[in-house]
């Protein structure tokens, strides 16, 4: 009789001592994508909603077309804020003199004009406050949290205040959101969640 060979138990990767590194995100072996670095500790993305992926696509794509020419979009990117900590926001602008080449993993974080969250239930408390607090350490001038309020998408603004450290909220936006700084910016925010519509017969 022939008996079934047991199936191997789950190797969780243990940290080392003082946690993990930014440097060691890197080398990690069969690590899922888009993990971040919070604290020296390991934080996972649970798995995509539609209104996570149309929103990170939408602000991707409109500010790609309006940035100045010496600022580029990079979604879902790594910065580096300090040692223990290299988040993964969901989209940034940043100055386009430090990307160096196609194979870069992470952007430090004093290159980053705006950071764009957009939150997801999972999310939540990192995003209206852990990550908020560490992007404005890092002196990132500016921060938007984007949320789904009940099928509509309203996006949150903060700059940061030179006197204090930290960001100040400077508008909260439904449907339409215009804003002149890190660049002037108008958009329909009702694009996020609009049913898609199938496209005529020929």
């Amino acid at each position: 009789m022939s008996v079934e060979p047991e199936a191997p138990e789950p190797r969780w990767a243990v940290p080392p001592v003082g946690g993990w590194t930014a440097d060691g995100l890197d080398t990690l072996p069969n690590l899922s994508p888009h993990t971040e670095l919070i604290d020296g500790s390991l934080v996972f993305r649970c798995p995509q909603t539609v209104f996570h992926s149309r929103a990170i696509g939408f602000f991707s794509r409109r500010l790609q077309s309006l940035v100045p020419h010496d600022l580029e979009v990079m979604a879902e990117f790594t910065i580096d804020i300090d040692r223990c900590n290299r988040p993964e926001p969901d989209v940034i602008v940043v100055g386009g003199e430090i990307i160096q080449g196609l194979n870069q993993t992470r952007l430090p974080a004093e290159s980053v004009q705006l950071a764009i969250e957009v939150v997801s239930d999972e999310s939540l408390t990192r995003d209206r406050e852990t990550k908020p607090v560490k992007y404005a350490r890092a002196k990132i001038p500016h921060y938007w949290r984007v949320e789904n309020h009940d099928g509509r998408a309203v996006v949150y603004v903060f700059e940061l205040e030179p006197s204090t450290g930290a960001y100040a909220s400077t508008g909260i936006f439904h449907d339409r959101m215009k804003v002149s700084v890190p660049f002037p910016v108008d958009l329909d925010l009702t694009a996020i969640t609009a049913r898609r519509r199938a496209a005529d017969p020929q």
